[in-house]
């Protein structure tokens, strides 16, 4: 039977409220996931949590019950470690409102290199000192609907790789982080990889000649996009096969990183569907 837990001091309870912390987080390789669907969809990806907690009170909807007798049954099964708790000591843990009273603990996500289960046709994208968790997120999503292999997290000694178990990237991510293979590696790593892999290299940098439009992407292809206020590390540069831009016709002169690389994502897909032969082949470059 799950155990109950009222008292805020609970250690567990602190613990949970520690890991909105990313320095927490990486000493202990474990995050929070909260919220119904959140759960519901990690759950259903087969990621079992370390500990979860549910308050019955805040339990509504069938969706939200469906979640809950999930949990019961990895309790009951011994396959994870399930706690009831009040609406106070719930608020106290949840990183964000909102969260329909269920909150799981799990383990770290992320993957070497070599796990990437690759198709034939590899299709990846390469995330270099994006800032922002909610980007991260939100280019996950992307990821997850455009069918890419996975998603790099790419560092560098003054660039460290944006937090992809951060819960604003969890949340942003709508569980894409659950069904998207992620690695985190350094760029040399990163880059040494795909040479092996024989996985052609794509840039993005607003200075490139080549619209994104104008080369052929429809083979094996890692699309790398740097940050919106430094763009990409001179070793990417050194390594691209190609160089892309995207038009601006406004004011402004970059788009938000999350929608730049739906943008280069979508570009793949449509010449892979389309397998046109006019355009110049990276593969015969």
């Amino acid at each position: 039977m799950p155990q109950s837990i009222s008292s805020l001091q609970n250690p567990r309870i602190k613990n949970v409220v520690k890991l909105n912390n990313r320095q927490q987080r990486d000493a202990q390789q474990l995050t929070v996931v909260e919220g119904v669907r959140e759960v519901s969809r990690a759950l259903n990806c087969h990621i079992l949590p370390v500990e979860a907690y549910i308050c019955p009170p805040l339990i509504t909807g069938e969706e939200a019950t469906a979640v809950t007798q999930q949990l019961y049954r990895l309790e009951e099964t011994s396959q994870t470690r399930l706690y009831e708790v009040t609406p106070a000591v719930f608020a106290k843990m949840a990183y964000r409102g909102q969260s329909g009273g269920i909150l799981m603990v799990i383990p770290y996500l992320t993957r070497p290199l070599s796990n990437i289960p690759l198709s034939p046709t590899p299709f990846l994208v390469i995330i270099e000192g994006g800032e922002k968790p909610g980007n991260l997120g939100a280019i996950l999503r992307t990821a997850d609907a455009a069918g890419v292999d996975g998603v790099i997290i790419s560092e560098d000694d003054t660039r460290q790789g944006t937090d992809v178990h951060n819960p604003n990237a969890i949340r942003a991510s709508l569980g894409a982080l659950f069904s998207v293979p992620v690695a985190v590696a350094t760029t040399d790593e990163v880059i040494d990889w795909l040479r092996r892999q024989h996985i052609h290299v794509a840039i993005t940098t607003p200075d490139a000649t080549e619209l994104y439009t104008s080369v052929n992407l429809s083979g094996p292809i890692a699309i790398v996009m740097g940050s919106e206020a430094h763009g990409l590390s001179d070793a990417w540069f050194d390594a691209a096969d190609v160089q892309l831009s995207i038009p601006m016709f406004g004011l402004v002169d970059s788009l938000n990183l999350s929608v730049a690389t739906a943008v280069i994502l979508y570009e793949v897909i449509r010449q892979r569907e389309a397998q046109t032969s006019k355009q110049p082949s990276l593969t015969s470059a």
